[in-house]
């Protein structure tokens, strides 16, 4: 018999608390890119190899015909400001998130960050307000 059967469940027991949770995440990780790695190998030794081909080249518009390259416009400058604004404002919700959890005891220097992560909050609504960001996507 092994070691850790003559010692019985307390020993393993033992092992369970002795085990860093750094360790486990490292464990977990390489077991998640390791399968990810044999899987796009076994896709690639054994998976399909189509052959390029002047259709197979095209780019693909929902099944329409490819439109002109002639007739094709930038997008204009003012979806871009929607859009950042659209991350900031994802972006602070994730950290609201992430505050919430990590402020388990209240304290005073908690309620200072959510202070300042809430005037953060309300300075950007403020630009987006003054800058007439939604109005200008509208027309």
């Amino acid at each position: 018999m092994s070691a850790l059967a003559e010692k019985g469940p307390r020993s393993r027991a033992g092992l369970r608390k002795k085990m860093n949770p750094y360790v486990v995440f490292l464990l977990y990780m390489a077991a998640i890119l390791g399968f990810v790695a044999l899987t796009l190998l076994l896709n690639r030794l054994l998976g399909p190899k189509p052959v390029d081909s002047g259709i197979k080249l095209e780019p693909f518009e929902c099944g329409a015909t490819p439109v002109d390259t002639h007739n094709v416009k930038a997008v204009p400058i003012k979806y871009y400001a929607v859009a950042i604004v659209f991350i900031l404002f994802d972006l602070e919700t994730v950290f609201l998130f992430i505050w919430a959890l990590g402020a388990k005891p209240m304290t005073g220097f908690m309620l200072f960050t959510l202070g300042i992560f809430i005037a953060l909050l309300l300075v950007i609504l403020l630009y987006v307000y003054r800058a007439r960001l939604l109005e200008a996507v509208t027309e």
